[in-house]
């Protein structure tokens, strides 16, 4: 899907149709593999397992909404204790390994030290190219980790090696972005949601 196709003189206008492409677009994404997801994360964080999640820009800020909102959200009202990691939270080692090493690695090299077989790798890339985002899959497929890419255009090589691909059918990032937000929300709201310790009301803030 593109978007947009013409000029626009009102903002408001411009607004209205990007949120009727943004609903579109979001229509897209395959529920099964949705489902896919929350199987795996729930059963991570039901076993202790390590999460990792990375992007680059918008998709790097995704990454770390994904850290506080399955951590602290996933977590309130349940019995789960989520373990998850922002490979783009520390500023240090990233530009670290970007100055003496190389950029590409900045999110494979973390995961040499830090994953182990059975935990699960959230990509977040609209192109899925990034070269970063690429080398990191390719460093959990050998630590025997499970990957769940978020892509969008043609989805890139991450979409073909993920192990779960949540790709959303548009060409404009904005939208794609958007999309990606409410796909780790809607995961983390219903994580939480399926194992409230006590029954679900209403009533309960998501």
């Amino acid at each position: 899907m593109v978007f947009p196709t013409k000029t626009y003189d009102s903002a408001g206008e411009y607004a209205h149709d990007y949120f009727s492409a943004y609903a579109q677009a979001a229509q897209t994404v395959d529920r099964h593999q949705i489902d896919e997801a929350a199987k795996v994360l729930a059963a991570a964080y039901e076993s202790r397992g390590s999460v990792f999640a990375c992007g680059n820009g918008g998709s790097a800020s995704i990454s770390n909404h994904f850290l506080c909102d399955h951590i602290k959200g996933v977590r309130t009202d349940t019995n789960l204790r989520p373990k998850v990691i922002s490979l783009v939270a520390n500023m240090e080692i990233i530009t670290a390994i970007a100055n003496d090493i190389d950029y590409a690695d900045v999110f494979a090299y973390q995961l040499e030290s830090l994953a182990s077989q059975g935990d699960i790798l959230v990509t977040v890339s609209s192109s899925g190219n990034s070269e970063n985002i690429v080398r990191a899959m390719a460093c959990a497929k050998s630590h025997g980790m499970t990957t769940i890419a978020l892509t969008s255009f043609d989805g890139g090589r991450s979409r073909e090696m993920a192990d779960i691909s949540l790709h959303v059918d548009t060409h404009n990032y904005g939208i794609a972005e958007d999309v990606h937000q409410s796909i780790m929300h809607a995961l983390a709201q219903f994580l939480r949601m399926s194992h409230l310790e006590t029954p679900f009301s209403p009533t309960l803030q998501f």
